[in-house]
């Protein structure tokens, strides 16, 4: 069995450097309460997940079919077959 590994970019702390990551950051901060006050990207996207799961579906969908596409793209390219533009 394979060890599941973790994006290292989960645990990286989002600095409130706009207006609308300060919005957030401020937001999922007073609702997470982190111990070291610092709001992580996996807090983001469990706070997102669980009030505003619509965004994160389009944004999971878009990458899913974008992915597809370019797997159907690089297999062709592979297979020497011509891609249609």
């Amino acid at each position: 069995m394979l060890k599941e590994e973790k994006n290292p970019a989960l645990e990286e702390a989002v600095a409130d450097t706009t207006a609308l990551k300060a919005l957030i950051v401020n937001y999922i901060g007073s609702s997470v309460e982190p111990e070291n006050d610092e709001v992580t990207v996996e807090m983001a996207i469990n706070v997102f997940a669980e009030e505003f799961p619509e965004f994160l579906m389009a944004i999971a969908e878009e990458n899913y079919f974008r992915g597809y596409e370019q797997a159907l793209v690089d297999s062709q390219v592979v297979n020497g077959e011509p891609t249609a533009d």
